[in-house]
């Protein structure tokens, strides 16, 4: 590595901020580049100071990013607009975002030749799933704006890859869950369970609860990111999960396990834009740099309820319409 300077879009977000603290930990100094709307400042205060330089800005200025490309070795690009529920409501920010400021980051990469694009993809462009696991080929038939504009992304990243011959990847993360992941009524049923427990409200299970999710700690997201990163010669698209299978129900039993056995659920009919079963096959990402998730999700939850509760009320604030 010739060059140890990358730039982290959405790095002071939840899985942003995770990729900068393994980046550190590899030797890495860090530009991040954020404008703070689902970042925060504090995310990153454990950080060394001296190894990470925050700019505060929106990732469809593309100026800017060109300007913070230049001289990176690496690109990390996590900024974006996140959730099914929350793209339908809104769709054209959502578009705006995520398609616009991924083209601002590709021209960026393209003009500084820089070695090395790590595009934060997502399950949600496969739609409901025609067959499990699912592996890379499976067919992308995104059910929300979100997923669509995840696939919109990915699909420019691939084709700027091979117009001007550039190492890019694309991480599909499946269900992920971590260290700095806040309450957001929009986003993973993990905080969104959290929050209401520690507000003593019913958590709510929409459907039956045998839906099934690919949960991923974000510490292993993270790992991957770096590792894809750091991989010469590595492109295309990869699959970013454990491989294995949750249901809502047994994620109700883990949760019990950490709270005690006096939680109370409520169900709910079922939401629209979400899939029913989703499970990755992460043998590719295995095989081309070495992807192994490491953390038990009865481990990483307790981890997560932990976290929570030594940095309330500003980690989960009380949202009392939000479920």
């Amino acid at each position: 590595m010739t060059d140890n300077r990358a730039l982290v879009t959405g790095g002071a977000g939840f899985i942003g901020s995770n990729v900068v603290r393994k980046l550190i930990e590899r030797g890495w100094n860090v530009r991040i580049f954020d404008d703070l709307s689902t970042g925060y400042r504090e995310n990153l205060e454990s950080l060394a100071a001296d190894r990470i330089e925050l700019t505060v800005g929106d990732i469809r200025d593309g100026r800017l990013v060109h300007a913070l490309a230049e001289g990176c070795a690496a690109v990390y690009h996590l900024a974006g607009s996140v959730g099914n529920i929350k793209s339908i409501e809104r769709p054209q920010l959502d578009a705006e975002i995520n398609v616009i400021g991924t083209l601002s980051v590709l021209e960026a990469v393209r003009a500084h030749r820089t070695p090395k694009l790590v595009f934060s993809s997502s399950s949600a462009i496969f739609g409901e799933v025609q067959y499990l696991p699912i592996d890379e080929a499976h067919p992308a038939e995104p059910d929300s704006p979100y997923g669509v504009t995840k696939l919109a992304g990915e699909k420019h990243c691939l084709a700027y890859a091979k117009l001007f011959d550039l190492d890019i990847v694309c991480l599909r993360y499946f269900n992920v869950y971590g260290v700095n992941q806040r309450y957001d009524a929009y986003g993973n049923v993990i905080p969104i369970w959290t929050r209401r427990l520690l507000d003593k409200e019913p958590l709510l299970i929409y459907g039956d609860g045998e839906q099934t999710r690919d949960f991923i700690n974000v510490d292993d997201v993270a790992e991957a990111n770096v590792r894809a990163g750091e991989t010469p010669g590595l492109r295309g698209p990869f699959n970013i999960g454990t491989g294995t299978t949750f249901t809502i129900n047994r994620l109700a039993e883990a949760f019990r396990a950490v709270a005690g056995p006096n939680l109370v659920f409520e169900h709910r009919p079922p939401r629209k834009g979400e899939v029913l079963h989703s499970q990755a096959k992460v043998d590719h990402a295995a095989k081309a740099f070495g992807f192994r998730p490491a953390i038990a999700i009865e481990r990483g939850l307790v981890d997560y309820v932990a976290w929570i509760r030594e940095g309330m009320p500003s980690r989960m604030p009380a949202a009392r319409s939000a479920s």
